[in-house]
């Protein structure tokens, strides 16, 4: 799942809490505070569980949807709408039976036929889900996603009743019960989706099934989320209400913080890493690693970046300890690699080392000794101070080491969303967090027109070995398959460049707060947050 933003080196200024409130479009929030308060990022681009792509909308859509199971503090998977689940031996058949008392907002019982017609839509061609490949693992997913098969009864996924869901599998995927939990295959009340047309998501219409409801959403202001009084396990909620702040620019948002009107930081992005040495050293700084990468996306359909001579010149340049050192400044690694070494016991392949002379030699080879004729590029990144540092930095590198010039391109995030998915760009930032604890979350995007590839390359030695490895029951050959594809990610064919891993960072104060615990996923539901007696 696509990171949403981060920050720099910009100095932090402390605002009057007058003028903060009104800088943050909040000036009215102090007669109608939430139960709690948190910055979440950027702006949601959706709440459509099959639309989303970006983490702040998948942390909002895990409060008003709940699937068969459901992530808990810690990123592992427990019971949701399924109170129990069988697998069969081979792997490849799962019986979920569904909770009676599961309702959605409406009080509409959920039951399976809203999975079979969730997942349905989800895969239908015409919703246009980018992450529609995450339902491939049914047997014939992908067939019907790419409209080589209409007929859905033959798609492995049926309800025996209303409360038992049949599923069918084309291979053993052992992370599939992780993958109930993600947000693709979250169900909605298609019946509503269906009356509201694009208006479903709105507060007046949306229904969902979740710890949660919408009541309201007033864009870059507020989203207001109030207990869902129909969920299943409502006396397990202990936040009445909880309001949702939009916020791309650290300082206001760290200010918000510093002055009490927030109760908690989710995105590391709302940092100011100049601060960090001091922020540190706080009892409300809590920081762990989890399975998240910050990288570069070539344009592989746009001179230059078709050759991937010059993709590789471009990585082989980038110093990326200068990086994390420089500008991210709270203990990031290097990437070396896409996947984070250590997922699930995965050992990834090492990246190549920087090599400024085999650079300049590769894109002399391609046409453009010493930089001369290379064209105009733009950079593209999202709005925060330090995609912005960044962007300056591998600005100054090219330029230095390579002797050519980008232009940078800074766009607000759902507008950024769009043009990479439309690939209107030459090179851009880009991140990922694992969906699951699978190196497969990381790799099977970049199989030729992957809904979140997004970089429009494809080989097909690749999709040979990400396919052989879905198929591989051995758990040594599997991870050896993947090595070699992400190999060929990285190293040889270079549509994209990893810059370093993540750290995740919250703010909050722990002797209040409960329910926030570092793991992997950088998972953290809010039907699990409460406030200590």
């Amino acid at each position: 799942m696509i990171f949403p933003s981060g920050n720099g080196s910009a100095r932090l200024v402390w605002l009057p809490l007058s003028i903060l409130l009104c800088l943050c479009g909040a000036c009215d929030r102090r007669e109608d505070r939430a139960d709690l308060v948190f910055l979440n990022g950027a702006e949601p681009e959706t709440l459509d569980p099959a639309l989303i792509t970006g983490q702040p909308e998948g942390r909002i859509a895990n409060a008003l949807f709940e699937g068969l199971v459901a992530f808990d503090a810690k990123g592992h998977p427990e019971p949701g709408v399924a109170e129990r689940w069988g697998i069969s031996q081979d792997g490849l058949r799962y019986t979920f039976h569904l909770r009676q008392d599961a309702q959605w907002s409406n009080g509409d019982p959920v039951t399976a036929h809203d999975f079979v017609a969730s997942w349905q839509r989800t895969l239908s061609p015409a919703t246009g889900s980018e992450y529609a490949y995450q339902l491939h693992y049914l047997k014939n997913g992908r067939a019907f996603q790419e409209g080589t098969l209409t007929d859905f009864s033959k798609v492995g996924v049926r309800a025996d009743g209303d409360h038992v869901l049949e599923v069918e599998l084309e291979n053993p995927t052992p992370f599939f019960i992780d993958l109930c939990a993600f947000v693709t295959l979250l169900p909605v009340h298609v019946r509503s989706v269906e009356a509201a047309g694009e208006d479903w998501v709105k507060p007046e219409h949306l229904i969902g099934n979740g710890a949660y409801r919408l009541a309201s959403w007033r864009i870059n202001d507020r989203i207001r989320l109030e207990k869902n009084p129909q969920y299943w396990n409502r006396d397990a909620v202990s936040m009445r209400s909880i309001d949702v702040l939009p916020a791309s620019r650290a300082n206001t948002a760290f200010n918000f913080y510093a002055s009490g009107q927030a109760d908690l930081i989710m995105d590391k992005g709302l940092v100011p890493p100049a601060l960090l040495g001091e922020l540190r050293k706080r009892p409300d700084y809590h920081a762990a690693p989890f399975l998240g990468t910050y990288f570069l996306r070539f344009n592989t359909t746009r001179k230059p970046f078709d050759d991937a001579r010059v993709r590789r010149a471009f990585s082989l340049v980038v110093d990326r300890k200068r990086i994390v050192d420089k500008i991210t400044r709270a203990g990031e690694i290097p990437a070396g690699s896409l996947v984070p070494p250590g997922t699930a016991g995965y050992d990834p392949p090492p990246g190549p080392p920087s090599d400024s002379e085999l650079a300049r030699s590769l894109l002399a080879e391609a046409g453009y000794p010493g930089g001369g004729g290379f064209p105009v590029v733009y950079y593209l990144y999202s709005e925060g101070e330090l995609n912005e540092a960044i962007a300056v930095e591998l600005q100054n590198m090219f330029q230095l080491e390579l002797g050519v010039k980008i232009e940078l391109s800074r766009q607000e995030w759902k507008v950024y969303l769009n043009s990479m998915g439309r690939l209107d760009y030459d090179l851009c930032r880009s991140s990922w967090v694992g969906d699951y604890l699978d190196p497969n979350t990381f790799l099977d995007m970049f199989v030729t027109e992957g809904g979140n590839n997004r970089t429009g390359w494809g080989h097909p030695r690749y999709d040979f070995l990400i396919s052989a490895a879905a198929a591989e029951l051995d758990h040594g050959k599997r991870f050896d398959l993947l090595r070699q594809a992400e190999h060929l990610l990285i190293s040889e064919q270079v549509p994209i460049c990893p810059l370093y891993f993540y750290v995740g960072i919250q703010f909050y104060a722990p002797d209040r707060l409960g329910g926030v615990e570092a793991n992997l996923l950088d998972e953290h539901p809010l039907r699990k947050l409460y406030w200590k007696k």
